[in-house]
């Protein structure tokens, strides 16, 4: 069995957290222990309740879940953080994934000209027009477009990213055979062939609600800068700034309609001082000594 193997493995257990993934890699980079300790010698050796170590070995034992696991190797791109193929950028962040699963192109997470974009579910009748005005130029300017797939700003930032010939990344909250939303199946099938579409998750794992601000974390930190066009001051779009804040990225926010909510975030955002977009050119020049 390859250290592919075993990281998916442990990886797919619901009872190794990444935080005792890297723990157990600290101690055994090829994790070649794995499947040769008792349970006893799995609770010492981790520093884990025996219960717990019992969960784990019966589940990386189980003949069912090695076939699946192999299975999912066989069908999706596996990437984990010893890869070439994993994105640099996802390495400097606070609680970094261990592990990718990819369908598309995944040498999209590796251009230096890329924004991610951000926003409500239930944007305003002005939100569209106003992003197609602003991204339009920084597509055309190169630009990979990272989101998350949700219904709103984000199936219409990549959308916009696939009409303008550009390219994009689509971040999911959930594995590959738990599709969501399912709102959109079409642009799914589109992005997996034509662009990018990473999870952090194993395929069979259905979306949970703290895998979305999980999900967020790596969105704002697979790109440098992190444009958010509307939010709610209550929103999971001000999470991800607060993510991307602690990433050391920059934050850009559109301004909206005095008095609308979908507004009230995005305004409280510039007054704390993130930088205020009227259009592209607020974005590209302070890039332009970077990357052009």
């Amino acid at each position: 069995m390859n250290l592919n193997l075993r990281l998916a493995l442990l990886h797919h257990s619901p009872h190794v957290t990444r935080r005792l993934l890297r723990k157990w890699l600290r101690k055994d980079r090829e994790l070649a222990s794995a499947l040769q300790m008792s349970i006893s010698d799995l609770a010492t050796y981790l520093q884990i309740p025996i219960e717990r170590a019992s969960k784990i070995h019966h589940h990386i034992h189980h003949p069912n879940i090695m076939k699946k696991v192999d299975i999912f190797l066989s069908n999706y791109q596996f990437i984990p953080f010893y890869d070439p193929l994993f994105p640099p950028l996802l390495k400097t962040i606070p609680d970094p994934p261990v592990v990718l699963y990819a369908l598309g192109d995944p040498h999209l997470m590796h251009t230096s000209k890329s924004l991610s974009v951000i926003g409500t579910r239930t944007p305003s009748k002005e939100a569209f027009s106003s992003m197609t005005y602003i991204l339009s130029p920084i597509i055309h300017n190169g630009y990979t477009v990272v989101s998350g797939m949700a219904k709103g700003v984000d199936q219409y930032a990549h959308r916009l990213a696939i009409r303008q010939k550009g390219r994009t990344i689509a971040v999911l909250g959930s594995g590959f055979e738990h599709i969501y939303p399912r709102n959109d199946i079409a642009l799914y099938q589109e992005l997996a062939k034509e662009h990018l579409i990473i999870s952090e998750y194993p395929p069979d794992q259905a979306p949970r609600k703290y895998h979305f601000p999980e999900r967020n974390r790596l969105i704002s930190g697979l790109t440098p800068s992190t444009f958010v066009v509307e939010a709610r001051v209550r929103s999971g779009s001000l999470i991800t700034v607060d993510q991307a804040l602690e990433q050391g990225r920059n934050v850009y926010a559109m301004p909206g309609r005095p008095g609308s909510p979908t507004s009230e975030g995005c305004h409280q955002m510039i007054n704390d001082g993130a930088k205020l977009v009227h259009q592209a050119s607020d974005m590209l020049s302070e890039w332009s000594e970077k990357f052009e």
